[in-house]
C-alpha cells in the first residue's frame, strides 16, 4: 500500500489574516532547534519502523511557509528523510513557498537535492487585495517565482487562489485567474474564503470592521473559475483543484483516497493502518518530547472498520469522480446510513454514474454538510 510523508514547517515571516495554523514567526535560532529535533523525530519514527518497511510515495512540506528555512536546510532534511525511510522510484516532493522567500539559485538547488512540485501561495493579483489579508508582496512578484521555478526545472508548478476576499470584486478575481493562467502553471488550487477561529479575519469580522464573506459572491466566483480553468485544459478532479492532465497532487490524492500518511513537526496528523494520531501542537512541548527520547504524540484513536468505511467515502466524495458504489453498499446493514444517503440523493446532493457515487455539482457546495451527515 502507497505511503506518504508529511512535513509541518511551523514557520512564516509574517502571519496572513485568513491563517490559523499553527506557526511561529522565523527566527534562524528557532530554525536550528527545530531541525534538529526533527530529525530526531525521523530516526525514532525509522528506529519503530513506522512505515512498515515501505517506501514513501510523496514527501510533501507544508506549514507555515517551509521556505523561510533555507534551500541548503530543506535539501539537508530530504537526505535525511530518504536516508531514513527511502523514496520509491518516481517520488513526488512538494514544497510549499511564499513568492517573496525564493530565489533562483535557491530553486535550483531543491531541483538538484529531489524537490519535483512546488506550490506558491499566491491567494490574490490584487494589491489591495493582498494588503487587506496582510500580505506584503505585490501581485507581480509571484509570476517572477512561478517563471523561475519552471525554469529552475521543477516537474510541477502549482498556484493557490482563494476567493471571497475582502474587497475582491468579480472584476479583481478574473483579472488574477487571467494573470495566473498567462504564466502556464500545471496545477491550480482556488479555495473559498473561511473565517477560521482565532484569525485576524475572524476577529475583524466580530467587531464589524469587515463584512462577513458573501455565499452567493462565492458561488458566482467559484463557477468564473471552473469555467476559466476548464477552457484552459485543467480538469477538476477534487472540490478545490485543478490540473493539467497528469499533474494533480498525488501526495493530497493519498488523503481523498484513505491512503496511508506519517506527519512530522509540531501539529502535524498521522494516519497508519486505521490508527489517527496527531502531534502536539507548541514546539516548545515538540522539543521537550524529542528531547526525552519520545515521540511528540498529543492524541491517538483506533478507527473500527466501519469508521474507515465512512471516512473513506466522506474524503472520497471530494473527488469529482466521486467513489465506488460498492463503498456505500457496504453500509447495508445500517438502516440509519442508508436512510441518510437516500435523503442526501432525494436533496440532489449526490448522485449515481457508472457505478460511481458522486456529489453533484451543487452538491459540492454543502460538501461539508454532507461529510458530517455521512459521518
Amino acid at each position: 500500500m502507497p505511503v506518504g510523508l508529511y512535513v509541518h514547517v511551523p514557520f512564516c515571516r509574517s502571519r496572513c489574516h485568513f491563517c490559523a495554523f499553527y506557526l511561529q514567526i522565523h527566527r534562524e535560532d528557532r530554525a536550528q532547534a527545530y531541525l534538529a529535533s526533527l530529525e530526531h523525530e525521523i530516526r525514532l519514527h525509522a528506529t519503530q519502523d513506522s512505515l512498515s518497511g515501505r517506501r514513501l510515495e510523496t514527501v510533501y512540506f507544508g506549514g507555515g511557509t517551509p521556505t523561510t528555512l533555507s534551500p541548503e536546510q530543506l535539501c539537508g532534511i530530504l537526505a535525511i528523510i530518504r536516508g531514513s525511510f527511502g523514496l520509491s522510484e518516481r517520488p513526488e516532493v512538494t514544497v510549499e513557498a511564499h513568492p517573496d522567500t525564493v530565489t533562483n539559485a535557491g530553486l535550483e538547488r531543491l531541483v538538484q537535492a529531489g524537490f519535483t512540485r512546488v506550490s506558491f501561495g499566491v491567494q490574490s493579483l490584487d494589491d489591495q487585495e493582498l494588503v487587506l489579508i496582510g500580505r506584503r508582496t505585490k501581485g507581480h512578484a509571484a509570476g517572477l517565482a512561478v517563471k523561475a521555478a519552471g525554469l529552475a526545472g521543477f516537474a510541477d508548478v502549482s498556484v493557490d487562489l482563494i476567493y471571497g476576499l475582502p474587497g475582491q470584486s468579480r472584476e479583481s478575481w478574473s483579472a488574477t485567474l487571467e494573470e495566473v493562467l498567462a504564466w502556464m502553471p500545471d496545477h491550480v488550487s482556488c479555495y473559498a474564503l473561511t473565517l477560521e477561529e482565532r484569525s485576524h479575519l475572524q476577529l475583524e469580522v466580530k467587531r464589524g470592521d469587515l463584512a462577513t464573506p458573501d455565499p452567493g459572491l462565492q458561488n458566482e466566483l467559484e463557477d468564473e473559475a471552473a469555467h476559466r480553468l476548464a477552457a484552459a485544459g485543467f480538469a477538476r478532479y477534487e472540490i478545490s483543484n485543478y490540473s493539467r492532465p497528469g499533474r494533480a497532487c498525488r501526495h493530497n490524492l493519498l488523503y481523498w483516497h484513505g491512503r496511508d500518511y506519517l506527519g512530522l513537526g509540531p501539529s502535524a496528523q498521522s494516519y497508519l493502518a486505521g490508527v489517527r494520531f496527531g502531534n502536539i501542537s507548541d514546539l516548545g512541548l515538540y522539543h521537550q518530547a524529542l528531547e526525552a527520547g519520545r515521540l511528540p504524540i498529543s492524541d491517538v484513536e483506533h478507527l473500527t472498520p466501519e469508521q474507515r468505511r465512512r471516512e473513506a467515502v466522506m474524503f472520497g466524495l471530494r473527488l469529482v469522480e466521486g467513489i465506488d458504489r460498492q463503498l456505500f453498499e457496504a453500509g447495508n446493514a445500517d438502516p440509519v446510513w442508508r436512510q441518510t444517503l437516500d435523503q442526501l440523493t432525494r436533496q440532489g446532493l449526490l448522485e449515481e454514474q457508472a457505478e460511481k457515487i458522486r456529489l453533484t455539482e451543487g452538491g459540492r457546495r454543502f460538501a461539508d454538510s454532507v461529510a458530517i451527515a455521512l459521518l
